[in-house]
């Protein structure tokens, strides 16, 4: 029977290994953490974000500059074939109002326990406190993801080992971070944790819908993490915030004419243009008039991501020329390199997760068929 070593017991290195023993070939998972998949189970908290529902097409461009490199991978491993993986496992999941796909029970560890259980019954041997080193000569995939959220596992501390081979590393920078605006102290302490729902952004000409939160430090949520790129690598813009984004300019304009009356200006506010309390003051902070053309284009200056520790996750890694089409690394024959590990980025929404099965998938297929030929 054929060995394989899978380095990294995150979702990327449980997939490879699945994949692997139910070929028949024994695996072995090695990880320097004390339990496997700690940040699955941190992303699972708020609800494990599987995949999305959207049409596969659609799916395929959120993936941007590495969308030739991945495609391959996520049309192999589809979303219904994630799903259909996770319902194999007694797991039934729900899609969400935003497309999004979830566990019913809304927690990854359900899903983990009964992958691990499936593990243990295909063979797969799991040694944690076992830091990789280096190659040495045995079948191996790589899984050792970023380096967001390093206390967790993704300390990204393989990086002089790949160089040393003469693999070329990218620097890891944050992605889907949150950004940092300075607060006055007042609309700090009182809007901290707020959401601001139902409005569009804009930033260096791209445009998305949904929702960002306050935080004490600046602004994160979906609608940040989706212009999340363009924010980092394209410092300086404003993003321009549009409370009201199915209303246009003249219509918000002819309800703004309506006499005030005996209302406060936050109560006017609320009534005629449907602001909620943190987006009027919001506008008070940026200090921007209540104008129509605030109102649809309010400029908020950012100052920089928050950094990498707290991203959800990150960019940067093995550069995509480094990896063959089956994710085999070009000068280490017989490893190869899954999941966060390789630079690419991609926007909350189950985007990040699926590239991370699907990559494993097909990396760990091509082994199986290579040990099986001989």
């Amino acid at each position: 029977m054929s060995h394989v070593k899978v380095i990294g017991a995150g979702p990327s290195g449980l997939m490879a290994a699945e994949v692997l023993a139910t070929e028949g070939i024994a695996v072995t998972i090695h990880d320097h953490m004390p339990a496997p998949a700690r940040k699955f189970l941190l992303a699972g908290r708020g609800g494990l974000n599987l995949t999305h529902s959207e049409p596969l097409e659609a799916f395929l461009e959120r993936y941007g500059e590495a969308k030739p490199l991945l495609e391959p991978a996520i049309r192999a491993f589809s979303p219904t074939d994630l799903i259909a993986w996770a319902n194999g496992l007694g797991i039934e999941t729900f899609v969400g109002s935003s497309g999004r796909v979830f566990p019913k029970q809304m927690k990854a560890s359900p899903l983990l326990r009964a992958w691990l259980r499936r593990l243990d019954g295909l063979g797969v041997k799991l040694v944690p406190r076992s830091r990789w080193e280096g190659f040495d000569g045995t079948p191996t995939i790589l899984a050792l993801g970023g380096a967001s959220w390093p206390h967790l596992g993704s300390d990204a501390k393989w990086v002089p080992i790949l160089q040393e081979v003469g693999i070329t590393i990218n620097p890891f920078k944050p992605a889907n971070s949150r950004f940092l605006v300075e607060w006055s102290k007042i609309f700090r302490d009182k809007f901290a944790g707020t959401p601001v729902k139902n409005i569009g952004l804009t930033y260096a000409g791209h445009r998305v819908r949904g929702e960002l939160m306050i935080s004490q430090e600046g602004i994160e949520g979906g609608a940040i993490y989706a212009l999340s790129k363009g924010l980092r690598e394209k410092p300086g813009h404003p993003l321009m915030i549009d409370f009201r984004p199915d209303l246009t300019v003249e219509a918000l304009a002819e309800r703004l004419k309506r006499p005030r009356g005996k209302d406060s200006q936050s109560n006017w506010l609320r009534k005629i243009a449907g602001l909620s309390p943190v987006a009027i003051n919001l506008l008070r902070e940026t200090g921007s008039a209540p104008t129509a053309d605030n109102i649809k284009a309010m400029p908020l200056r950012l100052l920089r991501p928050a950094g990498i520790l707290r991203a959800i996750s990150s960019a940067g890694g093995i550069d995509r020329s480094e990896v063959d089409g089956w994710f085999q690394l070009k000068k280490v024959p017989g490893a190869y390199a899954v999941g966060e590990m390789l630079d690419w980025e991609a926007p909350t929404g189950g985007y990040l997760l699926q590239a991370s099965f699907s990559t494993a998938v097909m990396a760990a297929r091509h082994l199986a068929s290579q040990l099986k030929s001989g």
